[in-house]
């Protein structure tokens, strides 16, 4: 592309809307990566993601009154999710009773030489956020 403005603009607001659209996070966040020199194939996955979004747009989060005080964690991890750099990715989700409080889904900082090390690093980080 050759000005990134439109690119760039586009991806800001694709940001906002994975506050409420957790559905959309993970691409989001790989067309992220191609900011400082998108091509026009980035440009055809945000115009993927934008259609996505056009016929979901009554798909979001959704709050409700809650009797139960009950936390619960769910945690999970690839081992060795991205060919790029061999990293694997740990995510959690949180829930008061059965609203969606808390969330992650993050590349992990170092190499897991282990399925096991993958998931118990996914699993620190979902006690460290509940706690």
């Amino acid at each position: 592309m050759d000005d990134p403005t439109l690119y760039r603009s586009v991806i800001g607001a694709l940001q906002y809307a994975t506050l409420t659209r957790l559905d959309i996070t993970f691409a989001v966040n790989k067309v992220c990566q191609f900011m400082h020199q998108p091509t026009l194939d980035h440009w055809t996955s945000v115009k993927r993601i934008l259609r996505y979004l056009k016929h979901t747009a009554s798909h979001g989060i959704l709050f409700q009154p809650q009797q139960s005080m009950q936390l619960s964690a769910y945690s999970d991890a690839d081992w060795v999710g991205c060919p790029d750099d061999r990293k694997s990715t740990g995510g959690y989700a949180i829930f008061h009773g059965t609203n969606l409080i808390s969330w992650s889904s993050r590349k992990q900082a170092t190499v897991a030489h282990s399925s096991t090390e993958a998931e118990y690093r996914a699993l620190a980080n979902t006690a460290v956020e509940l706690t």
